[in-house]
């Protein structure tokens, strides 16, 4: 993969370099501030880009925006942001386009490097990965027209666990029920949802999760 990392911190940025390099992936710019980052992904069109939410000069949600802006410029570019905060408002700007290849992960809950190389290959691949977290405080904003509200408790969990990045055996394992159970219930959102068999299923379930995020 070709990376594209952005954190004002020296340490974590260049950390992050040399772990994606000792992995096998180019990094192809390492940035600190938001328009580096725009033009960094503007000239090289990454296969995905690691971004820090707060960066100079306000040190508060630059990263984001500077991530949003990006997409703009190279429509549907791979963003996984990695960050110690949850910050919602240009989140719902990153999910707005439902073109997928979007993720969300917390730096300090983050303890497998299996687990974050397998989530940013999910995002560079066009799939989602939303730390527990993020999607609860996502969650906290659901709109009174809630488009899920058809979907039964049952349902709502598979999805949430799809939101996290979890693959069909996982969930299974999770919820402790059968990896056929999980196909079923995952058949019935995408009905429930309005996502008939025209897409991939890949594409079916980041436009569920896009869905089940954007409530």
């Amino acid at each position: 993969m070709r990376v594209v990392v952005a954190d004002d911190a020296v340490l974590i940025r260049e950390g992050l370099v040399r772990l994606l390099e000792e992995f096998g992936c180019e990094v192809v710019a390492a940035v600190g501030d938001g328009d580096s980052l725009v033009a960094a992904v503007s000239e090289h069109r990454p296969d995905v880009s690691v971004v820090d939410v707060r960066m100079p000069p306000s040190f508060t949600d630059e990263g984001l925006r500077a991530a949003v802006e990006a997409r703009k410029r190279v429509p549907g570019a791979p963003v996984l942001i990695l960050s110690q905060y949850v910050e919602v408002s240009y989140a719902d700007d990153l999910l707005a386009d439902a073109r997928g290849a979007v993720g969300y992960l917390l730096k300090d809950r983050v303890v497998d490097v299996d687990e974050f190389l397998e989530g940013l290959r999910r995002v560079a691949a066009g799939g989602t990965v939303f730390d527990p977290q993020v999607v609860s405080q996502l969650m906290v904003r659901r709109r009174k027209n809630d488009p899920l509200a058809q979907l039964t408790p049952r349902e709502r969990e598979v999805l949430g666990l799809m939101a996290e990045g979890r693959s069909n055996p996982a969930i299974g394992r999770q919820l402790v029920i059968s990896d056929g159970a999980v196909e079923k219930h995952i058949r019935s959102i995408f009905s429930k949802l309005g996502l008939y068999a025209d897409d991939s299923d890949q594409h079916r379930r980041v436009l569920a999760v896009l869905a089940y995020l954007r409530s």
